[in-house]
């Protein structure tokens, strides 16, 4: 099993950045698929990025490409997401997640099974 705490959310200006930050405990990290997702107020939870196990390979949704940064630091247990040119739209409770397969479905929230609480990004115009 794995746990996740998500840190580093808060109020920015829109064009402002952003570094979010998820510790998880275990000592078996580097066997996950890391994910972040976010949910804004009425809207369904979406994948924003994914790193997968063992090649580290990264995926993004396309809002969200050329701007945010998924990375890992296994010694540390902890995966992170850069957030530059922040925009209004990126306003959410960005979660971190967990699965222990590869890179298939890495956009398919069902398929994580071990989520962070949330962490609140809002971005004033």
């Amino acid at each position: 099993q794995v746990q996740l705490v998500e840190s580093g959310g808060g109020l920015v200006q829109a064009g402002g950045s952003m570094r979010l930050s998820c510790a998880a405990s275990g000592r078996t990290f580097s066997s996950y698929t890391m994910g972040w997702f976010r949910q804004a107020p009425g809207k369904e939870r979406e994948f924003t990025a994914a790193i997968i196990r063992g090649d580290n390979s990264t995926y993004y949704a396309d809002s969200v490409k050329g701007r945010f940064t998924i990375s890992r630091d296994n010694a540390k247990n902890a995966v992170y997401l850069q957030m530059n040119s922040l925009k209004p739209e990126d306003t959410a409770a960005y979660y971190c997640a967990a699965k222990s397969s590869g890179k298939n479905y890495y956009n398919n929230p069902r398929l994580y099974g071990y989520w962070g609480q949330g962490t609140q990004v809002t971005v004033s115009s």
